[in-house]
């Protein structure tokens, strides 16, 4: 009976919990296809009441959590977990197809690890940030779950120390790209009309600044007009200038992009 006893030990101390608050039982089962193997436990739940009975009952190593839920929302959940000694708290990964504006997200990471929006790719990243926090070893990982994270890291890597140009006059475009840029490694550069851009690039050719990749220009830029940088800037570099115009527009929407600039 002992020796029973020491061999469940043993095996419990390999099997790590993760727990999946998501309504949506497509959304549930396709989560738990991802995460659940050799090792992998994964206990899920479709309302934030039966995740604190959850949590009160067992310790996960993990927590995978959408905001929207039928009783409370997700980051009410958060709230109440932090609020409570009677729950455990794990590392929580928000999994959401909510867009979140920046309030919400800084409000969120009080309380998660990580803040996955989901979309073609997010399956890849949530499975990159589950084996971190279960500190699984990629290598004892299924094949096929091997193969993503590879395919995802490979995406990622095509961004990775790249210099990126960005012509735009208003802090809260910038502040937005280089938020969308930054985390892929990407060193943002950042000109305040057309005709810093055109001397940036100067430098460049000339050896006084680190290399430049592409260059992200708003067509509307105060000192010179983004179409006439844009002739400039592209007869220093050919194809690597790119317009952009913020807000984004629909196709067929006044101001919408017509065919290449």
């Amino acid at each position: 009976m002992t020796a029973l006893k020491v061999l469940e030990s043993k095996f419990m101390q390999r099997l790590r919990q993760v727990l999946v608050v998501e309504d949506d039982s497509r959304q549930l089962e396709s989560i738990t296809r991802l995460l659940e193997h050799e090792g992998v436990r994964i206990v899920g739940v479709r309302s934030a009441a039966e995740a604190l009975a959850k949590l009160q009952q067992s310790t996960f190593d993990c927590v995978v959590m959408d905001l929207n839920l039928p009783d409370l929302s997700g980051d009410a959940l958060l709230e109440t977990m932090a609020a409570r000694d009677d729950v455990s708290f794990p590392p929580v990964i928000v999994y959401t197809g909510r867009n979140l504006s920046r309030d919400e997200e800084h409000a969120l990471r009080r309380h998660s690890k990580s803040i996955i929006v989901k979309d073609a790719r997010s399956p890849e990243r949530l499975l990159d940030e589950v084996t971190l926090f279960l500190h699984q070893v990629e290598s004892n990982l299924p094949a096929d779950r091997q193969r993503m994270l590879r395919d995802a890291r490979n995406r990622e890597s095509t961004l990775e120390g790249r210099r990126i140009l960005v012509v735009e006059d208003d802090v809260r475009n910038i502040f937005a790209l280089s938020s969308v840029l930054e985390p892929k490694g990407v060193v943002v550069a950042i000109a305040r009309n057309g005709r810093v851009a055109i001397d940036t690039l100067e430098r460049r050719a000339t050896g006084a600044d680190a290399a430049l990749h592409p260059v992200l220009m708003h067509i509307h830029t105060p000192e010179m007009d983004g179409s006439a940088a844009k002739r400039v800037c592209r007869s220093r570099e050919p194809g690597e200038v790119h317009p952009i115009r913020w807000p984004p527009t629909r196709p067929g929407q006044a101001g919408a992009p017509r065919g290449s600039a």
